[in-house]
C-alpha cells in the first residue's frame, strides 16, 4: 500500500533502483490494496492481466539510462472512466456505454503514460459525472474512506477513493464544477481543478465543454506538481488547450506580506457546517502565522453563480449526449413495448431512440437533458442560456478584478462534510447548492486546489479550497506545502 508520507518522487526512485521491484510493488501491494478496499467499489474495470504484464515488461526491460529520463518511472495511477483509454472500457458509469471500448487514448493519458505512469485501472463516477455524490453510478455507489455509510463526493468519487485508500498515489478526475476539489474534501486529499486550457480535454467525454477540465488527486501538493508537470501543456487535438503565457504568477512565500483574499458574500453562508467554519477560521489564523496579510474582497455578481452554472451545465449537457442514440456506437435497445412514449404507430428508428436513451440513461441524465433542452429551446434561449453567460462574464470580470488586490481566495472547498449515503440523492437542488464555493473558478476558468484541512467531530475529513488567478498552479503547489504542517 502506498504510504501516506512517501512522496511520488521517493516511490519512483526506489522502483527505478530495484529491477525486480515494480512487478512486486503492483501486483502485490497496489492490487492487494484494490482488492482489500473493493467494498468501497471504487473501480469500474481494472487492466487486463496481459495488458499490465506487457506494460510492466516493457517498463522493467529499459536500460538504467532510459529509467532515469522517465519521472513516474512505475508510479500507478487510476483513471475516471469518462476519459478515454484505448481498448478499455469508457462506460461514463451509464448503462448506455456499458459494453463500449475506446478506440483511442486521451492524451493527458498518453503523456502520464510516456513519463512512465501504469494505468491500474478506471474508477467509478456520476453517470456522466452528473453529480456530486458519486450514487447515480450504474455500476453502484461509492462509499466514503472514512464511513461506508457515507458518500464520498463526486462526481470523481472512485478516484478519490482510490488514491484515499492507497491504492494508488495519483489519480485522474474531472471537474465541472467541483468534481475533483468537493471528493478530495470529503476523503482526506488534495484535489486540483488547473487553468481551463492547461489540460487537454481531447479524450474526455463532454459534460460542459465550456467549464470541464480534467483535474489530478493525489496525497500531497508535490506528488501533484510532478504529474501536472507532465500531463499539461497545449494539444494540437484540442482547440480550447492553451499556450503558455509569456510569465506566470509567482509562487507563495512565507512573510513576503503574501494578501489573501476572502469573499464577503461567503460570509455566513447558509448551510456551512460549524466544524467547517471553525476550521476555515484556523486556515485564516495558519496564513497569518506564515505572515500573509488578508483582505476582504466583494463578489457581489457570486451569489448567482449556482444559477449560471445550472443553465450553462445542463444546456451544454444537453446537446453532449445528443450523440448517445444507439446508432453509431455504445448499447442499442431494439424492441421497447408500443405503447410507451411514441405509440404503436411510431416509425422504427424513433422507437429505437426511445428504447435506447429511455432504457439507457438514469434518471439524473434525463433531469438534467431534459433541462438543458427547455433553456435552449426557440424563445427561451436568451432568456436563460444568453443571459447566463452575459452574468458569467460579470463573474469573471470581478475575480480578475479581485485577484489584482489578493494573491489567492481562500474558502471551505465545501459547506459541509459527506453526507450520509441517499441523504441527497434525488434532490437536484441540493447536488447544486453545495458548488457555492466550488463554481466560480469553473465558470472563469481559474485553477483552484482543495487541501486536506483537519476533520469534524465525527472524524469526516474537512477540505479548504485556494483559488488564484490564471496560470497560479505553482503558487497553490507552494501555498499548500507551506500550509501542510499546520492544521
Amino acid at each position: 500500500m502506498v504510504g501516506d508520507r512517501q512522496t511520488l518522487r521517493e516511490l519512483v526512485s526506489q522502483l527505478r533502483a530495484d529491477e525486480g521491484r515494480l512487478r512486486d510493488y503492483i501486483n502485490d501491494a497496489v492490487i492487494g490494496a484494490i482488492i482489500a478496499k473493493a467494498d468501497h467499489n471504487a473501480y469500474i474495470s481494472l487492466v487486463e492481466a496481459n495488458r499490465l504484464d506487457d506494460r510492466l515488461g516493457e517498463l522493467t526491460s529499459l536500460p538504467p539510462e532510459e529509467k532515469a529520463k522517465l519521472p513516474l518511472y512505475g508510479a500507478p495511477m487510476a483513471v475516471k472512466d469518462n476519459i478515454c483509454w484505448k481498448e478499455a472500457p469508457t462506460t461514463c458509469a451509464s448503462n448506455i456505454l456499458k459494453d463500449y471500448r475506446s478506440t483511442y487514448t486521451a492524451t493527458v493519458v498518453e503523456r502520464l503514460e510516456a513519463a512512465g505512469a501504469v494505468v491500474i485501472g478506471k474508477t467509478n463516477l456520476d453517470e456522466f459525472a452528473f453529480g456530486n455524490s458519486s450514487e447515480s453510478s450504474a455500476f453502484g455507489p461509492v462509499t466514503n474512506p472514512y464511513d461506508k455509510t457515507r458518500i464520498p463526493g463526486g462526481s470523481s468519487g472512485g478516484s478519490a477513493v482510490a488514491v484515499a485508500t492507497g491504492s494508488v498515489p495519483l489519480a485522474l478526475g474531472t471537474d465541472t464544477g467541483g468534481s475533483t476539489r468537493q471528493p478530495a474534501a470529503f476523503c482526506g486529499v488534495y484535489g486540483l481543478k488547473p487553468t481551463y486550457g492547461r489540460l487537454s480535454r481531447h479524450g474526455l467525454v463532454a459534460f460542459a465543454n465550456s467549464m470541464d477540465q480534467i483535474g489530478l488527486f493525489g496525497k500531497n501538493p508535490d506528488d501533484l506538481r510532478l504529474a501536472f508537470a507532465v500531463c499539461a501543456g497545449e494539444d494540437p487535438a484540442d482547440s480550447t488547450s492553451v499556450s503558455l503565457p509569456d510569465t506566470f504568477p509567482k509562487p507563495f512565500e512565507p512573510g513576503r506580506g503574501f494578501t489573501v483574499g476572502v469573499v464577503r458574500e461567503h460570509r455566513g453562508a447558509k448551510g456551512v457546517q460549524p466544524a467547517v467554519a471553525d476550521a476555515f477560521e484556523r486556515l485564516l489564523g495558519a496564513f497569518a502565522e506564515l505572515g500573509c496579510r488578508t483582505l476582504e474582497v466583494s463578489l457581489p455578481t457570486s451569489v448567482h453563480s449556482i444559477a449560471v452554472y445550472v443553465l450553462t451545465a445542463l444546456a451544454e449537457a444537453s446537446t453532449n449526449l445528443e450523440r448517445f442514440d444507439g446508432v453509431n456506437y455504445g448499447n442499442r435497445v431494439e424492441v421497447m413495448p408500443d405503447d410507451v412514449v411514441f405509440g404503436p404507430d411510431a416509425d422504427r428508428l424513433m422507437k429505437m431512440y426511445a428504447a435506447t436513451r429511455g432504457l439507457g440513461f438514469g434518471e439524473e441524465v434525463k433531469r438534467r437533458i431534459m433541462l438543458g433542452t427547455f433553456a435552449l429551446a426557440e424563445g427561451y434561449y436568451d432568456a436563460y442560456y444568453l443571459r447566463a453567460q452575459r452574468v458569467r462574464t460579470k463573474i469573471r470580470r470581478e475575480l480578475d478584478e479581485a485577484f489584482s488586490r489578493v494573491g489567492l481566495i481562500v474558502s471551505p472547498t465545501f459547506p459541509t462534510t459527506a453526507f450520509k449515503l441517499g441523504e441527497i440523492a434525488g434532490d437536484p437542488l441540493a447536488t447544486f447548492l453545495g458548488d457555492l464555493f466550488t463554481n466560480p473558478a469553473n465558470l472563469a476558468g481559474l485553477p483552484a486546489l482543495s487541501i486536506p484541512w483537519g476533520s469534524d467531530g465525527d472524524g469526516l475529513p474537512i477540505g479548504m479550497q485556494l483559488m488564484g488567478p490564471a496560470f497560479s498552479e505553482e503558487r497553490l503547489f507552494t501555498t499548500a506545502e507551506a500550509l501542510a504542517s499546520k492544521p
